[in-house]
């Protein structure tokens, strides 16, 4: 009596296995090409190869559910009587459905690691304004009635600034009781973003707030020939011990330059620390022996804004207020500020991922048995 009726797991098992040798084979053969002979292929993520394990799961599955089939079929009948109980059952097919469901896994792995070919070197012109930031780093940037301070309110906040802009060139002026050029504007945010993580109070040896300095210092810094929008944001406590912040913004405001603040602190205050050696901290005093509170010049700061025909925002230790202000830089004129040159790579993982998707509606509409009316005409009784 044939056995058609029965899966002939052994069979199936050993093809399935030599089906995913030889797609090893090819994939390493495949990709030494690529990699030898067209050196612009690359993955664009290369890290998500682990997904081509789901092949080897695939077959080990695969192989279990045949054996365990082909068990219960031995257990629920005897050889002579399992092509009348059973009729139909057609190895060819189960093996068709497997290597469909195999040959679409694998390539949907090879999707899922975005192929790609670079081809097309691209010069693309970059456009934004001129900002200078003005940065507060006196003693009292540590008093911590913003949590965890106000110096490391201000970075978080310079660092989301910088994360926002987009072709803007930046440049950093740091002042307590003078102002210095810490970083001269520039479009390079890497080096923006390292100069921000090394300021402190420690940034200038003079302390104070001049407020006015920096102002000034960032005005002439400003390429007067240079099209396009340019601003200025100062990011202080506002507790100016020099006159003059109000007509440095009005000077500047003279010019075209934009000048926004962002108040970092509060309206109550707080002592300012005093660091030392890991010991418990004391507290800056005055000449009387009492505690010196720092506290928030809103009003000033509104005035400096104002004049400079600009914004004021009042930072919090869970807002900065940067987003906000970065909405309002970017309906200010732009000008072109350089040159990006760049290679722009061709996705490749359309055809891989569209095959794998035929492979898995053809998996779903092929049946495992044959046409249940012939087999039945063709079974002996």
């Amino acid at each position: 009596m044939s056995d058609r009726a029965t899966y002939h797991w052994n069979v199936l098992a050993w093809t399935a296995i030599a089906f995913e040798a030889l797609i090893s084979i090819c994939g390493f053969a495949l990709w030494w090409w690529l990699d030898r002979l067209i050196p612009s292929f690359h993955f664009a993520q290369p890290h998500l190869r682990i997904a081509l394990l789901a092949g080897p799961v695939v077959l080990l599955s695969f192989i279990i559910e045949v054996a365990w089939r082909e068990r219960a079929l031995r257990r629920f009948a005897s050889i002579e009587t399992l092509p009348r109980m059973v009729p139909g059952v057609s190895a060819g097919r189960v093996m068709a459905r497997y290597l469909l469901m195999r040959s679409g896994t694998a390539l949907a792995a090879l999707a899922l690691m975005s192929p790609q070919l670079g081809s097309r070197p691209e010069t693309v012109k970059a456009r934004g304004i001129d900002l200078m930031l003005c940065v507060d780093v006196s003693n009292s940037m540590e008093c911590q009635d913003l949590k965890p301070s106000r110096m490391m309110a201000t970075r978080r906040a310079m660092l989301q600034l910088v994360d926002r802009l987009q072709g803007d060139r930046l440049g950093i002026v740091v002042f307590a009781g003078e102002a210095y050029m810490q970083l001269p504007i520039t479009t390079d945010r890497s080096a923006a973003k390292l100069f921000i993580r090394t300021i402190g109070t420690h940034s200038v040896p003079t302390q104070g707030t001049a407020i006015g300095a920096a102002i000034d210092l960032a005005r002439q810094s400003f390429d007067p020939e240079r099209a396009g929008g340019k601003a200025i944001l100062v990011i202080t406590d506002g507790e100016d011990h020099e006159d003059g912040a109000v007509a440095a913004a009005e000077a500047a405001a003279a010019e075209g330059i934009v000048v926004h603040t962002v108040g970092i602190g509060t309206v109550q205050g707080g002592a300012i620390p005093i660091p030392r050696n890991g010991q418990p901290p004391t507290f800056r005093k005055d000449r009387q022996g009492n505690t010196v509170v720092s506290r928030l010049n809103e009003p000033l700061l509104r005035r400096i804004a104002s004049v400079g025909n600009g914004s004021f925002v009042r930072a919090s230790s869970s807002n900065t207020g940067i987003v906000e202000l970065v909405e309002e830089l970017k309906r200010m004129e732009q000008s072109e500020v350089g040159t990006v040159r760049y290679t722009a790579y061709e996705d490749l993982y359309q055809a891989p991922l569209g095959t794998a998707v035929l492979c898995f509606l053809l998996y779903l509409l092929l049946g495992e048995r044959r046409n249940p009316r012939a087999v039945w005409r063709a079974t002996p009784a």
